[in-house]
């Protein structure tokens, strides 16, 4: 009987131990549903589409005790599409994340690898894009990058940790070129959170963004708004008041010399040459949560862009609406409503930025209008 005893302690000790030392963590997200899109090149159309709230992915992500508060961590995190088991993010492995690092509990931590940047950490908390809204909800091409359309490569990162309620990190990431500007990336953040209120604000620059392909910004699966220089900076806060969440979030975008967008393709003025683009992003958002497992929530973002051409300046102006309703079967099930609505106005520039595109749609629209309509279920493990 002693003996037992004895062999069943060791190998709780032993169980113990082991867990101490390190963790492995497998996890996912599938969100597939269907969209209906008011106009996509004139004409009406009903899709499958996969991930808009929360990007269909599995991962891996793991953490080894290495003693004095010091940890080792990683994460490898897999995008794709649940239409086709394709992958996305240009059909990287791991498109999504791929970093390892330390942590320390009263330093923080440095990680280096494939990452978001400091904008999507700190100032997406406060939009609806880049919390509960996902895709669909992005500020006009996703111009400000609160949605993830490019993450960083060749990146270090390093993140404070939490001291009286404040929190800042930041972001360096490497062109790996013999001219260390083209393709670079660093960007830094910073946040205070109290009780039931968050502000968060960030910068990003980017040098050439897309201009290589192993540079910090792919051009392939990350390329966004192609320039000789991207600014992002902004500023947000969310307050929680019980079953109400209410927020307001600003960014503001400048590209030097622009030539295409990831989602609409070249920006091409009628005449001149395009020498700058500007967009200024204003979003309040709010959700109200009915029960446990059921709520509502709205946003409506205003964005004044600037055309700058040696032809002169337009000013276009976006409105955009969303309203989303969710239900959860279950901590790991629910079941979701979007519907988001754009309307370009203001001046013409005679290019694609003339017509709507709401993130997500097919294509753009033939006009200044386009709704996007998408029912979907969702599950997490």
């Amino acid at each position: 009987m002693k003996v037992r005893l004895s062999l069943v302690a060791a190998l709780v000790a032993m169980s113990g131990t082991a867990s101490a030392q390190g963790t492995v963590t497998l996890y996912g997200v599938l969100d597939e549903g269907i969209n209906y899109t008011s106009n996509v090149g004139g004409h009406r159309q009903v899709e499958m589409a996969s991930g808009f709230p929360h990007g269909s992915r599995w991962g891996l992500k793991g953490t080894e005790d290495l003693g004095g508060g010091v940890k080792a961590l990683f994460q490898l995190e897999n995008g794709f599409d649940v239409d086709t088991g394709r992958a996305f993010q240009g059909g990287l492995l791991f498109g999504r994340q791929a970093y390892i690092g330390l942590s320390d509990q009263a330093l923080g931590s440095i990680t280096l690898g494939r990452q978001y940047d400091a904008v999507v950490d700190f100032l997406a908390q406060t939009s609806v894009g880049g919390t509960w809204g996902g895709y669909a909800f992005a500020h006009p091409y996703d111009n400000d990058n609160l949605i993830n359309t490019f993450r960083v490569n060749n990146t270090v990162k390093y993140t404070s940790p939490a001291l009286g309620g404040f929190k800042v990190g930041g972001t360096y990431s490497f062109s790996d070129d013999t001219n260390f500007a083209k393709n670079r990336q660093f960007s830094f953040g910073a946040q205070y959170k109290a009780g039931s209120i968050l502000v968060s604000t960030g910068y990003l620059q980017a040098d050439n963004p897309s201009s290589t392909s192993y540079g910090a910004i792919n051009n392939s699966g990350d390329q966004n708004l192609l320039g000789s220089k991207l600014r992002i900076f902004g500023a947000g806060v969310i307050y929680e008041a019980g079953v109400v969440d209410v927020g307001f979030t600003y960014s503001n975008t400048n590209v030097n010399d622009p030539q295409s967008s990831g989602y609409v393709g070249p920006i091409v003025p009628p005449t001149g040459t395009l020498s700058s683009l500007r967009f200024q992003n204003f979003e309040v958002n709010g959700k109200y949560k009915f029960t446990s497992a059921f709520w509502l929530g709205a946003m409506y973002t205003y964005t004044r862009g600037r055309f700058d051409s040696t032809a002169g300046k337009q000013h276009p102006v976006y409105h955009s609406f969303g309203m989303m309703a969710d239900y959860a079967f279950s901590k790991r099930t629910d079941i979701y409503i979007q519907t988001i609505y754009q309307r370009v106005g203001g001046d013409s520039t005679g290019s694609v930025l003339d017509v709507a595109y709401v993130p997500g749609a097919a294509n753009v629209s033939s006009n200044g209008n386009q709704l996007l309509i998408r029912a979907a279920i969702r599950h997490f493990f």
